[in-house]
C-alpha cells in the first residue's frame, strides 16, 4: 500500500498481471483499506479524518477482525508519507504483530507533506545506494539535494535544460516547451509537465469534469502529454520532465520538492521558472 493516487493506481495495474494466486489480498492506497472493511467515506476538505479518524477507524477495524483475515506480510511504498497514527494502524492489520512481516521503502528527502512518522522497525535500514531510474546527467542535477547522492547505474541521457523565466510566465514558458519537446521529435506520451506551485489549469480541467480515475488512466495510457503536480507524482517517471517551478506552498519544503520533481524524468529534464525563488 501507499498515499499517493497515481502510485497506487501503478501498482494495482502491475500486480494483476501476476498469475491469481500470486497477487496480493490488498494492493491499493492506505485510505481505501478501512473503507473497503466499512469505514465511512470522508470528504476531500475534511483533514482530520484523513489524518485521524481514519487511521483510527482502520485500527479498530483490524482489532475486530478475526485474525485469519488479516495479513501476513505488509509491503509499504514511499513510507515516508505515513505519519505516527497510520503506522499504528498499518502494524494492526498484520495477522501476527511479533511475527508478521513488514517491508517500508523510503526516501526521507522527499518528505514533501509535512506528515511525521517513522516505520516501526528497528532493525537497520538497507540503503539502496544505486539509481536506476534517471540518467547521468539527470542524477548529477540534483545530487547536491540527496542527503547522500547515489551512484548513477542508467547511463547517459540528454543535458538538463534550464529556462529562467519570471513565476508569473512559469506556465506559459512550460507549455512552449513542451511543443519544443513535440516539435524535436519527442511522443507527447513521453512527456509529463510538473508543477510546484498551482495546478496547470488542464489538469484542473480533466480532473473537475472527468474524475481522478480518468485522470490518472490518461497516465497510464500514455498517449499524452500528461500535466501533474510534484506532490501527485512520486513514485511515478516519464522520459521527459518540464518542471514548472510557479511557487510553493511550503517553502520550507521547496528543497524536497525539487528533488522530487527532477528526479522523476528518466532521460531528459527541462526546468522553468525563476531559480532564486
Amino acid at each position: 500500500m501507499c498515499y499517493s493516487r497515481g502510485l497506487g493506481r501503478f501498482l494495482q495495474l502491475f500486480t494483476a498481471q501476476w498469475p491469481y494466486d500470486d497477487r496480493p489480498a490488498y494492493v491499493g492506497l492506505f485510505h481505501d483499506l478501512p473503507i473497503s472493511w466499512g469505514a465511512a467515506p470522508g470528504s476531500d476538505d475534511d483533514s482530520d479524518y484523513w489524518e485521524r479518524r481514519l487511521p483510527m477507524q482502520l485500527k479498530d477495524l483490524a482489532d475486530e477482525r478475526p485474525r485469519t483475515s488479516l495479513f501476513d506480510a505488509i509491503v509499504i511504498d514511499e513510507g515516508q508519507d505515513f505519519s505516527l497514527l497510520w503506522w499504528e494502524a498499518v502494524q494492526s492489520c498484520l495477522r501476527n504483530q511479533v511475527e508478521g512481516i513488514l517491508y517500508v521503502f523510503t526516501d526521507e528527502r522527499q518528505r514533501i507533506f509535512g506528515r511525521e512518522g517513522a516505520s516501526p522497525i528497528t532493525m537497520n535500514p538497507i540503503q539502496l545506494d544505486e539509481n536506476l531510474r534517471n540518467a547521468e546527467q539527470i542524477v548529477a542535477g540534483f545530487a547536491d539535494l540527496a542527503f547522500e547522492p547515489p551512484i548513477p547505474r542508467n547511463g547517459p541521457g540528454e543535458e538538463i535544460e534550464w529556462s529562467e523565466v519570471d513565476i508569473d510566465d512559469a506556465l506559459a514558458e512550460a507549455d512552449s516547451q513542451v511543443e519544443s519537446l513535440m516539435d524535436a521529435g519527442w511522443n507527447p506520451g513521453d512527456i509529463a509537465l510538473l508543477t510546484t506551485g498551482s495546478r496547470h489549469p488542464v489538469q484542473r480541467e480533466i480532473v473537475e469534469t472527468e474524475g481522478t480515475s480518468a485522470y490518472w488512466d490518461q497516465f497510464f495510457a500514455a498517449e499524452d502529454v500528461f500535466y501533474g503536480h510534484v506532490l501527485g507524482f512520486k513514485g511515478l517517471e516519464r522520459p521527459v520532465v518540464v518542471l514548472c517551478i510557479n511557487g510553493f506552498r511550503d517553502p520550507d519544503r521547496a528543497l524536497d520538492m525539487l528533488y522530487v520533481g527532477m528526479s522523476r524524468a528518466t532521460t531528459k529534464l527541462v526546468i522553468v521558472g525563476d531559480m532564486s525563488a
